[in-house]
């Protein structure tokens, strides 16, 4: 709050307030829900802070990746969207809060985009570990169809395609018409679903669009097809073992490079947290399947990792491949290593190879620090990077073949908007608001911290 990282608001959890703060001199909304467009954190990593009482719009993939991102990722405010461990004061003057491990996991409560199937429900209502002695349960929220829960205007979901499953834009019936895009793309396997989106926008008055790309397009796009032929391209012309860097959750990525395994006689090779959410998206219905993956098997102590142990053991245990036998015959495997995986290579001490890059550029300057570190380990192994590169001055540079945005180009965007025509543009999830205003007329161009009433 101090540092404006969130809205002074008054729609925030009691139990995280210290008591040097306080929010009751700020707005409290009138909140009926929050409309969820996918799980990107940079879309909902902010919900783990709202009052427990405020429910949660979102598919149900989208709901299955909080939850899984929460019972096999680490403890913290971004990952409490599906559930959270109430605070308390651990110090006199009530300034430091910390978990209260006398009561239970809140969950909070979900509306499904689609009638919530019992595997979903059930999948709520417990958390991995809880059925111990001592362990802390879970008290599940509700989850209900959003078509069951009254809002004061009617909402209805639309299915998208993005670099994550479950992606929905929304519309907002009142007394004017508004679309929400949420993040989407026009060049993916699921193109067909935003097309269809905008066709049904048309009725809006009130356009909310997204804009990360926004601008003149640069250049020859890629779509998945062309970045899974330069993928296939990178492996069969290696030697050794193959990583494959992707986004997390970025499944359809996933399927590109098993297909690749398939076709280069290799195993792809995935974490255990990637097996976990996977198949807690089988169980519900979606897309996403584990077939023909094996499971790397870290060298760690899995005591407290209960979702591997009660799930992924359990159910796959007869996958798992561990860093000697990769040694052995590196040619047979390729690896979905994040950056954060790179500590393994200690362990499977490769001798060359190929080391693919197939997620997005660099943004930031810490990001491309993490690349130049990313160089050196790659050095150190003789592993030849495909994707990026470094000059000899240091600088980061990308090869846009390996990867296809999540995000529709700026050619995209101005299609959409002509072909929906609507009375108002809001751009937003932007840096080139700028775009928007010379191109079209009638753009609202919002402000931070300011309320509009469309």
């Amino acid at each position: 709050m101090y540092l404006d990282l969130l809205p002074r608001l008054n729609i925030y959890r009691s139990d995280l307030i210290p008591a040097d703060l306080s929010i009751n001199h700020y707005p409290a909304l009138d909140v009926a829900a929050v409309l969820l467009s996918h799980a990107h954190l940079d879309h909902g990593g902010n919900i783990g802070m709202l009052r427990e009482d405020i429910p949660v719009v979102a598919s149900p993939e989208s709901i299955v990746i909080m939850k899984g991102m929460r019972d096999a990722g680490i403890a913290s405010l971004e990952s409490e969207t599906a559930y959270f461990s109430p605070r308390q004061p651990s110090d006199d003057q009530g300034l430091y809060l910390s978990s209260d491990r006398s009561k239970i996991y809140q969950g909070r409560t979900f509306c499904s985009t689609e009638k919530p199937c019992e595997a979903l429900i059930t999948f709520l209502s417990r958390r991995p570990g809880q059925d111990g002695r001592t362990a802390r349960k879970l008290l599940p929220g509700r989850c209900c169809c959003y078509d069951e829960a009254e809002f004061p205007f009617g909402i209805s979901a639309h299915p998208v395609d993005h670099s994550i499953p479950g992606a929905v834009a929304y519309m907002l019936r009142g007394e004017s018409t508004v679309a929400y895009t949420g993040d989407f793309r026009v060049h993916g396997r699921r193109a067909e679903a935003s097309r269809k989106f905008i066709r049904q926008a048309k009725e809006a008055s009130v356009l909310i669009i997204e804009g990360t790309r926004a601008g003149p397009s640069e250049g020859e796009r890629s779509s998945e097809e062309s970045v899974r032929e330069a993928c296939l391209k990178a492996v069969e012309d290696s030697e050794g073992v193959v990583i494959a860097d992707f986004s997390p959750r970025n499944f359809e990525r996933l399927e590109t490079f098993k297909d690749i395994a398939t076709r280069t006689g290799r195993e792809l090779v995935a974490m255990a947290k990637d097996i976990y959410m996977l198949h807690s998206l089988q169980d519900v219905g979606g897309s996403c399947s584990t077939d023909g993956l094996r499971i790397y098997k870290e060298i760690t102590s899995r005591s407290n990792r209960k979702w591997e142990t009660e799930v992924v053991q359990a159910e796959y245990g007869d996958r798992y491949i561990d860093h000697a036998t990769i040694r052995r015959n590196p040619e047979g495997y390729i690896l979905c290593f994040s950056f954060f995986d790179m500590k393994h290579l200690l362990d499977i001490k490769p001798q060359g190879g190929t080391y693919i890059y197939s997620a997005c550029e660099a943004f930031n300057e810490e990001m491309e620090i993490d690349f130049r570190r990313l160089w050196q380990w790659l050095q150190r192994f003789g592993i030849k990077p495909c994707g990026f590169s470094l000059d000899e001055r240091g600088d980061v540079s990308f090869d846009r073949r390996y990867h296809a945005s999540g995000h529709a180009s700026g050619d995209d965007i101005a299609q959409a908007i002509d072909e929906i025509d609507p009375d108002l543009i809001v751009p937003v999830h932007t840096e080139n608001a700028a775009w928007f205003e010379e191109t079209f007329e009638k753009v609202l161009r919002v402000e931070e911290g300011k309320r509009y009433e469309l």
